[in-house]
């Protein structure tokens, strides 16, 4: 090791960066639960908004505070970025299946999209592909507009910045960039010829470099992430694990699962949770409030095991029925299309275990940021546009392409094709010849952010540990299916600009099975494509709606308390109303930090 310039201090220096001495300590010193323990919050859901909960609630030290998660902690896996396509089909992931899908997930076995959310502290942001897309200021005038007081842009933008700490080149005086705050976004470094060709491309196909993130998303970036120098910077890392040793007032249950909340029918207020910790129950009880922060899908569970959610499915399962809200009666997401796929001539720059070289794995090690184990699964551009049909104003974009150096042939079919639940048809049809073959390649998913299909979600049991039934309801509006074939389109015309001539660009013709009977490259091929190629990237929204009382789809305020309900809120995704012009994780720390001002002054004064 000395030989090769690595000493002690390196090592411990490097171990320090990536949060590896606490979670060392947090493994051998596990908390232990006392039954019948008092706290003045309890947080239920270690995931991202949890975990800023914890840290912001905190922050008052005459304040006890409990997280409660149902997973552990993160480990290596999960810091190394080009591992997320390993990370779905893990233990960290709660792998909920949809149920069978009529107009979509063709490509899957039982016509069945697993839905991932994160299983750890951190939550999806320590399994999800670090894309960090805030959203479009028309996004949240319309929260405001629905009568959500408090949502509009200009009152949001605050909390994005306070949460985010830039480290972005060329935009260091930027306006709508921080640079002080605990979760850390930056460029990804490392970057392929390929994705530099896509990105000139996309220019010369008129779409101009952009910052999606400041005054303008329309047009084209490289990739903007949540990570820190090359690794995964999840909420755990940004909010919790700093902290975790020196805040006496927070206490963390890994290996938590709350079952229910306890309520007192009478008065319609929550006091505390019940919960399972290493196959014995306990009961915590709350001073103040329940903030359930379980997920898009584990809260509306949560809510409807404690009797409010729908009348007739509590009431069909034998649930008394404290307070009857629409609890998982809307669920949006932006379901996406896996492909197509295009070769280049290009030698080395698809992203396969191949790459994986002695050197790389030695300079990752010692906090290189651009290394390929820096990449976000592949994940290096992005370009926003507009639908020729859309009818929303000219600077709200419908979709988005997302530019990956990856595909399923990335892991030669070990790990994304099984977390994905594609069929063996599909993989050895279109990605086995390119994974023996090392022929260079990329791919584009496709995605809309505007559906206009509405899932839902649901009962099956007052069993706590039997998994919530999922209906996405993919493509019930024909719409989101020609939105989505816009986009195809665009790639393809990208792929034939002169920057990306220049490294051979040529679409793939495999047909895509299932769809041999349409002309490749028709409209209803793609057609077919979408609806077999179906993919989601964790954007689940709208279980737990947020709307004022007089909106009969709301489940939680403006402030985000349950409606009828005392001392309960919810803070996670399931709250935003309308899919947001984002990837919906930075979407949810700023929910996060807004919640936890708003808790601070409803009880601080």
């Amino acid at each position: 090791m000395a030989g090769q310039g690595i000493s002690l201090t390196d090592i411990k220096e490097q171990i320090s960066q990536i949060g590896l001495t606490n979670t060392l300590e947090q493994l051998l010193r596990p908390t232990i639960p006392q039954n019948n323990d008092i706290f003045d919050f309890i947080v239920v859901g270690g995931g991202t908004a949890g975990c800023v909960l914890a840290n912001r609630l905190s922050e008052n030290p005459k304040w006890r505070v409990a997280l409660l998660e149902a997973g552990g902690n993160e480990n290596i896996m999960n810091l190394v970025p080009a591992l997320a396509i390993f990370l779905q089909a893990t233990s960290f992931n709660w792998n909920f299946p949809s149920v069978p899908q009529k107009n979509a997930c063709k490509g899957m076995y039982n016509n069945v999209c697993f839905q991932p959310r994160g299983k750890l502290l951190g939550g999806s942001s320590g399994i999800n592909f670090m894309i960090f897309i805030r959203g479009n200021r028309r996004d949240y005038d319309l929260w405001a507009e629905s009568g959500n007081r408090g949502w509009s842009y200009d009152e949001v933008l605050p909390y994005f910045l306070k949460m985010e700490n830039a480290v972005l080149k060329g935009l260091e005086d930027s306006p709508y960039h921080n640079r002080s705050g605990p979760l850390n976004v930056e460029y990804v470094r490392y970057r392929t010829q390929m994705a530099h060709a896509f990105v000139k491309g996309a220019q010369e196909a008129g779409h101009p470099e952009t910052d999606y993130n400041g005054a303008s998303q329309l047009g084209v970036s490289y990739v903007q992430a949540s990570t820190q120098r090359g690794l995964r910077h999840s909420s755990y890392r940004a909010y919790v694990q700093p902290i975790l040793n020196r805040r006496k007032n927070l206490h963390v249950f890994t290996f938590s699962r709350v079952t229910k909340l306890l309520m007192d029918p009478a008065t319609k207020t929550a006091y505390g949770v019940e919960f399972l910790h290493r196959k014995k129950l306990y009961q915590f009880k709350a001073r103040k409030e329940v903030i359930l922060s379980a997920g898009s899908f584990m809260s509306p569970q949560l809510l409807m095991l404690s009797g409010i959610g729908p009348k007739d499915n509590l009431q069909k399962l034998g649930i008394q029925v404290i307070q009857e809200l629409p609890v998982g009666m809307r669920m949006y997401e932006h379901v996406s299309h896996f492909g197509p796929t295009f070769l280049t001539s290009t030698t080395g720059q698809t992203l396969t275990p191949a790459l994986g070289t002695i050197q790389n794995v030695l300079e990752f090690n010692l906090g290189s940021p651009n290394t390929v184990y820096s990449t976000i699964g592949g994940v290096e551009a992005l370009t926003f546009l507009k639908t020729p049909f859309s009818k929303l104003p000219a600077d709200w974009p419908d979709v988005e392409i997302v530019f990956g150096s990856a595909t399923l042939a990335s892991d030669d079919g070990t790990a994304l094709k099984q977390g994905a639940n594609f069929k063996d048809e599909i993989y050895n049809r279109l990605y086995r010849s390119l994974s023996e073959s090392r022929q260079d390649h990329y791919t584009v998913i496709i995605m809309p952010f505007h559906p206009k299909s509405i899932g839902r979600v649901w009962l099956e049991s007052k069993n706590p540990f039997v998994r919530p039934k999922i209906d996405p309801n993919y493509f019930d509006e024909e719409e989101d299916v020609e939105v989505m074939l816009h986009g195809i389109k665009e790639s393809i015309r990208i792929s034939q600009t002169p920057a990306m001539q220049r490294i051979g660009t040529k679409l793939d013709t495999t047909p895509v099975p299932g769809c041999e009977s349409h002309e490749f490259g028709s409209d209803d091929y793609w057609r077919c494509s979408i609806r077999t190629m179906t993919y989601t990237l964790h954007h689940q929204v709208a279980t737990c709606r947020m709307g004022p009382a007089s909106d009969a789809t709301a489940v939680v305020d403006p402030e985000l308390k349950v409606h009828g309900v005392r001392k309960l809120r919810v803070v996670d995704g399931g709250v935003i109303p309308h899919p947001p012009t984002a990837h919906t994780n930075a979407v949810i720390f700023m929910i996060a930090e807004k919640a936890a001002d708003m808790i601070k002054a409803a009880w601080e004064t």
